[in-house]
Order: structure tokens, then sequence, then C-alpha cells
């Protein structure tokens, strides 16, 4: 039995649908810029598959294949793969770059999404920028 399964509930974005599909998302989005040739993004993949099971309702999570979309690399600074972007209301709220558990990628969202209508999250009026 194959322990991996064939269909994500991550969905793959490219350069012509990333401004519809996260910059104008009404909810926070996860966007994980990977390639499927690196070991440390399928680990990471794995590890989003749990967080979309978890949130759902809460948080779109997308993939994109840094190779096949340069330019939306070279105008996030995306450096090496994994690097995941947190996005609230269309700007980059947080960064984690390199492998990370569940739980630091929920504690990253959770802080990206604050100021957010975010189930479970806190609401402020604060609308202010993460630093790394």
């Amino acid at each position: 039995m194959n322990k991996y399964r064939s269909k994500s509930p991550i969905a793959q974005v490219v350069e012509s649908d990333f401004d519809s599909e996260v910059l104008k998302s009404k909810k926070p989005v996860l966007v994980a810029f990977g390639a499927p040739w690196s070991r440390p993004c399928r680990i990471v993949e794995a590890v989003l598959n749990q967080v979309a099971a978890a949130w759902a309702d809460a948080v779109k999570i997308v993939k994109v294949n840094a190779d096949d979309n340069p330019d939306l690399s070279m105008w996030y600074e995306i450096q090496s793969i994994p690097t995941l972007l947190f996005f609230v209301d269309g700007s980059p709220r947080g960064k984690l770059v390199g492998t990370a558990s569940k739980e630091a990628i929920l504690a990253k969202l959770q802080s990206a999404a604050r100021g957010g209508a975010h189930p479970g999250t806190p609401e402020t009026n604060q609308t202010h920028e993460e630093r790394d």
C-alpha cells in the first residue's frame, strides 16, 4: 500500500492565477513555494496537508512551483525552497524558510492572520506587517 496520496488537497497556483487565488482571496492564504524534485518540499507538503485538513474553513493553502514560475519567485524574493509566505488581504504578513513542523506553521499562520476576519483568531484593528 502506498502511504502517499496521489491527490493533494493543496491547489497548484501559477503566475496567471496568483492574483485571483492569492492576492484577492477573502481568506488568509499560505503559499508554499517549492519544487517537485525537492525532498524538503515534499516533507513540508505532507505537513501542509495536515494543516489544510485542520484549517480548511479558515485558510487557503496553495503551492507554487518555483521553477515553473520564476517571475513570482523573483518578485517575492524566494532564495531557497521550501519557502512559505503568509498573505492576509493580499499582503505578505509572514515567512518561513525551510522545513517546519505543523506547530510552527500554525503559530506563524495565527500570528500572520491577526487583524483579519479569521475564525479562532483574536480580531484586532491592527494592520502591522510582521517582521521575520
